[in-house]
C-alpha cells in the first residue's frame, strides 16, 4: 500500500468514526461481560482471522455425500471437473484436501462441518451483505459493533491494551464491518493499523512524495535510502510545531508516536522468514506474501492481538458460475496455510498463534445449469494453532443430502445429534480465549464452541 492510498483510506475512515450513526449504534454494557484477566494472561493469544468473502463451498472440506450429490444433481461433477476424490477423512483431494489431511493428522488443524444457521434457514437469509455484517459482528442485530471492537473495548476497560500498546489490531483488507463501531466511539489505539504485505510504513517520512505531488519527477531519490531522501532537520522542525502548536489530544499523542510507531515498522521489515524446508510459501502468491507478514509481525510484537486479512491473490469464492476455479483456488489457499503452520512452528508461537477461515455462508451442492453453486446456510469452519489452549480433533460434525425435490435445494445439512453451531458462535470463541468468560452475551445468546477446549 503506498502511502497515499493509505492517507487516503485514513481520511475515509476518520470520517466515518468521527460521524457514527448514532440511530443505529449499540452501546456495548461491559457491566454484563464477566472477564478473567488469568485467562487472557495464560493463553497469550493471538489470531489471524482470514474471511473468504463470496461464500466459500464447504465441499472442499467435506465430500462425505458426494455419491448422493452425483445422483441428484443438475449437472454431472465427474464430467465438469478434473477429479473428485474423496480422501479418508472425506475431503477433497484435488481441492487442498491432501493439505487437510497433512493439518488434521499433525494436530495443527480442526475443521468443522456443521457451522449451520438455522435462524437464516428460518428466514430464508442468503444475501451476502446481511451474512457478512452478521457473521463479523458476531450478531444477528445490524446495530451492534465489530466483534473485534467490542473485545477492544473489553480488553482496554481491564487494562489488557491501552495508550502504549503497539498496533493491537491490524487490518491488512481494508476496512471491514470487524471493526464497526458503536455508539461509543474508539480510543485512535483502539482502530486497526493499515499494513499490506511489504510493510509499507504509513509512519515514515521521506520527500519522495514531494516530487510526485510537484510533477517534478527528475530528481526523485532513493525511496528506501535515509540518506537521499530524509530531510530530518526538517522532520524535528515539524515534530516541534506540531507539539508547540497542537492542543493536548490526539493530533499532539500522534506526533508523539509517531517516531516510534516508524522505528518500530523498520524493524519489522528487516525480519527474515526461517528456512520452512517443504512447506516454503508459495513465491508471486500475494496472499501468501500477506499470511507469512502477518505471522512475522505476531511473532515478533505481542502487542498484536488480532490480524485480518481476505485471501486477495486466490480470487473471490462467489462461486454461482464456472466453478472449476474453486479447485486450485482451495488448493493453494491450504498450501499457504500448510507453510503457515510450519511458520509457526519454525518461531516457537504454536502455543499462542491461531488461524480461524471462515465465510458469509456455504454453498448448496446441485451443480446448476451455470457449473455453479447457489447460496447455502452451511459451511465449514476451520481453525489451525493455538495449542495452548485449542483442542485439535480433526474432523467434527457429520452432514446429511436434504433434497427437496426442487433442483436448487439440494443442499447439506447437520445430522440430527451430530455437534453444531451458528456462525454467530466463531465471535463468541474469539471472546473466550481472551478473555470473556460469558461470550454469549454480546452474541445473541449463541455460546462458545466448546468442543475446541475439551
Amino acid at each position: 500500500m503506498q502511502r497515499r492510498t493509505f492517507i487516503k483510506l485514513s481520511i475515509t475512515t476518520s470520517a466515518a468514526i468521527l460521524m457514527p450513526d448514532i440511530a443505529s449504534a449499540q452501546v456495548l454494557n461491559l457491566n454484563e461481560v464477566n472477564f478473567s484477566p488469568a485467562l487472557n494472561s495464560s493463553n497469550n493469544a493471538q489470531t489471524i482471522m482470514i474471511f473468504m468473502y463470496g461464500g466459500a463451498s464447504q465441499l472442499g472440506g467435506n465430500l462425505s455425500n458426494i455419491d448422493e450429490i452425483k445422483s441428484a444433481s443438475q449437472s454431472s461433477y465427474d464430467s465438469y471437473f478434473r477429479g473428485v476424490t474423496r480422501t479418508n477423512n472425506g475431503c477433497w483431494e484435488e481441492a487442498g484436501g491432501t493439505h487437510m489431511e497433512e493439518l488434521m493428522a499433525n494436530g495443527d488443524m480442526t475443521l468443522f462441518r456443521t457451522c449451520y444457521s438455522r435462524v437464516r434457514e428460518a428466514a430464508n437469509n442468503k444475501s451476502h451483505g446481511s451474512c457478512t455484517i452478521q457473521n463479523q459482528k458476531g450478531s444477528f442485530d445490524d446495530d451492534n459493533a465489530g466483534m473485534i471492537s467490542n473485545l477492544a473495548q473489553v480488553l482496554e476497560a481491564h487494562g489488557i491494551i491501552n495508550e502504549n500498546t503497539i498496533m493491537p489490531f491490524i487490518t491488512m483488507e481494508g476496512e471491514s464491518k470487524f471493526y464497526a463501531e458503536g455508539r461509543t466511539p474508539l480510543n485512535a489505539y483502539l482502530k486497526p493499523v493499515g499494513i499490506d504485505e511489504d510493510l509499507n510504513n504509513p509512519y515514515e517520512r521521506y520527500s519522495r512524495e514531494w516530487y510526485y505531488y510537484n510533477g517534478d519527477e527528475r530528481s526523485i531519490p532513493d525511496y528506501n535510502n535515509r540518506d537521499t531522501g530524509f530531510d530530518a532537520a526538517l522532520y524535528a522542525k515539524m515534530d516541534t510545531l506540531a507539539q508547540k502548536n497542537n492542543k493536548t489530544g490526539k493530533i499532539k499523542d500522534a506526533f508523539t508516536r509517531r517516531a516510534s510507531l516508524d522505528a518500530f515498522i523498520q524493524e519489522l521489515s528487516r525480519v527474515v522468514t526461517p528456512d520452512l524446508g517443504t512447506d516454503t510459501y508459495p513465491t508471486n502468491n500475494n496472499f501468501a506474501d500477506k499470511v507469512e507478514t502477518a505471522i512475522n509481525i505476531m511473532s515478533n510484537n505481542p502487542d498484536t492481538k488480532i490480524i485480518t486479512l481476505g485471501t486477495n491473490g486466490l480470487g473471490g469464492w462467489d462461486d454461482h458460475n464456472e466453478a472449476r476455479d474453486y479447485v486450485s483456488r482451495t488448493e493453494s489457499l491450504f498450501k499457504i496455510l500448510k507453510s503457515a503452520m510450519a511458520h509457526i512452528k519454525a518461531v516457537n508461537k504454536v502455543q499462542n498463534i491461531n488461524i480461524m477461515l471462515f465465510s458469509e455462508f456455504g454453498r448448496n451442492v446441485n451443480l446448476n445449469a451455470a457449473l455453479g453453486w447457489d447460496h447455502g446456510n452451511l459451511q465449514n469452519f476451520y481453525v489451525l494453532g493455538g495449542k495452548g489452549y485449542f483442542n485439535h480433533k480433526g474432523v467434527v460434525g457429520e452432514t446429511v443430502l436434504d433434497n427437496t425435490g426442487s433442483i436448487n435445494r439440494l443442499f447439506l445439512k447437520p445430522k440430527n445429534g451430530t455437534y453444531q453451531f451458528e456462525p454467530l458462535s466463531i465471535a463468541a470463541t474469539l471472546y473466550n480465549i481472551y478473555g470473556i468468560e460469558n461470550p454469549e452475551t454480546l452474541t445473541n445468546g449463541n455460546p462458545a464452541i466448546d468442543a475446541l477446549f475439551t
